[in-house]
């Protein structure tokens, strides 16, 4: 019925509307509207912002009994993130029992389990430029829920569907919200228009500029945070992750390519095969272009394939070419068309056929996961069966790394008695030998229901079957937190809960001489930041000291009552500030130190708060600019500025005391280069950071040189090294290519910047770039002749990187330059980096 609204009052609209809109309820399913009926547009025509997404949802789950939406987050704009539950009403009815039955298969819920249901989880779009995905979620739903639709009510009634329709709503709606504003009205399929050139960041990182789809074990993100709390409770038997890639791609799915990580299981992979073979199945029917078995492999645990596949599912890649540069129309090398309606029309019936197949073998799945979590229970994979993290370790160190075991469910506790151990690995040393296991260690167990992900994240060398590799191919934890611990072949099982110690009782004393805190790990490094905030002057120690039975090492930070003198009631509010943090710190009565210099000395080095600019936008590469401001914002909470690269001559540079360049391209020419220089002279600290650093070497303006020898056309570029079977060039690339290896860095721990740490460090390279040892620089961090190293690393590579810095310091005039050479903020998990770029810039240029 036509209802003309025409000439009406305003409240005989509404009642005319309240009327309407209920009669199209009473209707029931047949009425529910599809995406092109509720939208201003048809799917594919334009791109649909994310707020009439998420309209959609809503509209669909509050008049469809096949749907139960759930908000488990914001983003960091604040946009909601939401998960839709598909079922039958019925099953719907009984979602939390379902939900428990599944879990008693883990071992994570007690109980004998009698599930039956398949659980399938779709994510849609983690790269907000790769639209089509989020576009897509929109029919899937549609076509799950519509009545007309009996074959998917069919697999509804042994299936519990998860559909996530944004991982990444910030990046979503960057790209879709630049797109609409700068499109042409008639689609323009020509790649030179200005539709198909997306700006820097682009919309495929998130808010800090995180790539999600590398954050799943890391869970460095608020939007990986808040859905693995969802994940962990449904530990789905199917995930698939839909993506979009270059334009000129056919549509790439399961099974994956080579390397697979060991702990795959054949029933995984031959899974993965079923999955592709039915998705082929309608791709040849309607003659689209598709390829498996390719490029994207199944190697680092954070992807949303992996991390799934090392939680006991089945995970799975999708990707449809297109992404960020495609827009609604691209011209194809072959001259045809990309649409945005094939896009979404292709990752729609993937999709579909993933719920298909996985609805079809249910039973099959219920039984391959019981096992894969029986076995995980009862006889793990790999040669270490146990982890030990010393007790004595960083209390705060211990601390971050349980938050992310709990984050996983990974389960831990300690022992009561001592125990001594033979042939355990040392992850301080990368040696084998003799260890011992002490009361209040926390100990790992693999013979848990996590113990696949266990091992994964803690074994210290992965089993890399094949070198062409999609991504970083080391990252054991306790590497990456710096931490003294031990793997073990023996079983050893957690007897007691694991507790982590609780902070000393501080002495109350009347007359405060000062308060002094140890510099151990980031969480010091946040209570400088406060101090320095809350006005307080603080300085760090270059010598070893000692009041009574309290001993403090190199870089320990002081407040004295002395360099305060304005502040009152100065004891209270730096307590104060400490118990809101729940950190330690020792209250001195004297100056006078037992040992070591005294509080007075020149041994204590002032710290001025440092007002930080941080380079942005083109020419820093997005990801490394944002785990820099990620750093500052969310792990130090310290105020920074950010000055966009062009503008560095624009920028009076005279307003900031540290300067940071993130990676990049940087091209500087002799102005910026002079610019930088006189800077630094006049007592600017400059930390440069991977090819930044590249962009300063070899200028007369810096003193970082490298060795043009090095790496050069040596005796390797012989007549015979030219001539090359082309179908092996891919192969003699990666001698010289370095995906990411953890290597064993010597430490000058006289130095500042290595205040709080060990004479070694674990660094993770990602690049290859090499620098011999500097003869006017400090060489703080540095790759001895003998290398230690896990992770693959090209032979060519690792040839140019023996004896080369890491770590360099120069002092050029009253300024400082700080050369960093890997990334130590690299992705925000390499916990022991965020604290030696802390030493970077409190410490060093002080």
């Amino acid at each position: 019925m036509l209802i003309s609204f025409h000439n009406m009052s305003l409240k005989i609209k509404a009642i005319l509307l309240f009327i309407a809109v209920n009669s199209v309820f009473s209707f029931g399913q047949n009425k529910i509207q599809s995406p092109d009926e509720f939208l201003p547009h048809n799917i594919g025509e334009q791109f649909t912002p994310h707020h009439l997404l998420v309209d959609y949802y809503e509209y669909v789950a509050e008049n469809s009994p096949y749907v139960q939406l759930m908000d488990y987050g914001r983003s960091y704009e604040q946009r909601p993130l939401k998960l839709a539950f598909v079922s039958t009403p019925e099953n719907l009815e009984k979602l939390e029992d379902i939900r428990l039955d599944h879990l008693r298969q883990t071992g994570l819920v007690e109980g004998e389990s009698t599930s039956e249901f398949a659980i399938v989880w779709l994510s849609f779009s983690v790269h907000g430029n790769e639209a089509a995905g989020s576009e897509s979620a929109m029919p899937v739903l549609y076509d799950l829920i519509n009545p007309e639709n009996a074959e998917t009510k069919e697999w509804l009634k042994n299936t519990i569907v998860i559909l996530d329709p944004a991982v990444n709503p910030d990046g979503y709606s960057r790209y879709t919200h630049w797109y609409r504003r700068y499109a042409n009205a008639i689609p323009n399929p020509n790649l030179e228009s200005l539709e198909h050139k997306e700006p820097w960041p682009n919309g495929r990182v998130n808010h800090y500029l995180f790539d999600l789809n590398r954050d799943w074990a890391w869970a460095t993100q608020t939007e990986s945070r808040q859905r693995l709390k969802v994940y962990g409770k449904w530990m789905p038997h199917v995930h698939a992750d839909l993506h979009e890639m270059g334009v000129n791609n056919p549509y790439y799915f399961a099974p994956a390519a080579r390397p697979y990580h060991e702990y795959i299981t054949d029933w995984q992979a031959d899974f993965q095969r079923e999955v592709g073979k039915n998705h082929a199945r309608y791709f040849d029917e309607n003659g689209w272009l598709y390829f498996t078995k390719e490029v994207f492999d199944l190697f680092y645990p954070s992807y949303g394939d992996t991390y799934p596949i090392f939680n006991g599912g089945v995970g799975m890649t999708y990707e449809q070419g297109g992404s960020g540069r495609a827009g609604r129309e691209a011209t194809m090398d072959n001259h045809h068309i990309l649409s945005l309606h094939d896009r979404v029309e292709h990752h729609k019936t993937t999709a579909l056929s993933t719920i298909e197949i996985a609805a079809k073998n249910a039973d099959r799945l219920n039984e391959h996961f019981r096992i894969y979590f029986n076995d995980a229970k009862n006889n793990p994979q790999g040669d270490y069966k146990t982890y030990i993290i010393k007790g004595d370790n960083a209390k705060s160190k211990l601390e971050r790394l349980t938050t992310l075991l709990d984050r996983h469910d990974i389960r831990y506790g300690s022992v009561s008695t001592k125990t001594s151990l033979s042939d355990a690995y040392n992850y301080r040393t990368a040696e084998t030998g003799k260890a011992n296991l002490e009361k209040g260690d926390l100990v790992i167990s693999a013979y848990q229901p996590k113990s696949v992900l266990t091992q994964v994240l803690f074994d210290p060398e992965a089993v890399l079957e094949d070198s062409l590799t999609y991504d970083i191919t080391a990252w054991a934890l306790p590497f990456a937190y710096g931490l003294e611990a031990y793997a073990s072949k023996e079983r050893i099982n957690p007897t007691t809960t694991f507790e982590l110690a609780e902070n000393a009782t501080r002495e109350r004393l009347s007359n405060v001489y000062a308060y002094a805190f140890r510099w151990e790990s980031l969480q010091s490094a946040t209570l400088l930041s406060a101090l320095l905030q809350e006005g307080f002057k603080a300085r760090f120690a270059n010598q070893a000291f000692k009041s009574g039975k309290h001993k403090f090492e190199r870089g320990s930070v002081i407040v004295t009552r002395g360099d305060n003198p304005d502040i009152e009631d100065f004891s209270e509010k730096i307590e104060a500030l400490v118990d809101e943090m729940a950190q330690e710190i020792v209250p001195l009565r004297t100056g006078f130190m037992d040992a070591g210099p005294d509080l007075g000395s020149s041994n204590f080095t002032l710290i001025h708060a440092p007002k930080v600019a941080l380079i942005g936008d083109r020419p820093t590469f997005p990801n490394e600019f944002g785990q820099v401001w990620y750093y500052f914002e969310q792990e130090l909470a310290y105020p920074l500025t950010i000055i966009r690269g062009n503008e560095i001559t624009r920028t009076d540079l005279s307003n900031y005391d540290v300067l940071v360049l993130p990676e990049g391209r940087y091209r500087f020419g002799d102005t910026e280069r002079q610019l930088l220089s006189s800077w630094v002279s006049d007592g600017g600290h400059l930390i440069a950071m991977g090819y930044a650093a590249r962009a300063l070497a070899d200028q007369k303006e810096f003193g970082l040189k490298s060795d043009k020898n090095k790496g050069g056309n040596g005796s390797d570029d012989t007549v015979k090294a030219r001539l090359r079977v082309h179908g092996t060039s891919e192969r003699e690339a990666i001698s010289s290519s370095m995906a990411g290896a953890i290597f064993k860095l010597k430490m000058d721990d006289t130095h500042p910047l290595a205040f709080g740490l060990s004479d070694t460090y674990f660094s993770l390279k990602t690049n290859t770039l090499a620098y011999p040892y500097q003869t006017s620089l400090a060489n703080v961090g540095y790759l001895e002749e003998e290398l230690t190293h896990v992770g693959f690393a090209g032979e060519k590579a690792k040839a140019k990187l023996q004896q080369t810095i890491v770590f360099a310091v120069e002092n050029k005039g009253s300024g400082t330059i700080t050369y960093m050479i890997d990334n130590p903020l690299y992705r925000a998990f390499w916990e022991e980096g965020k604290f030696l770029f802390s030493n970077a810039l409190f410490f060093v240029g002080q």
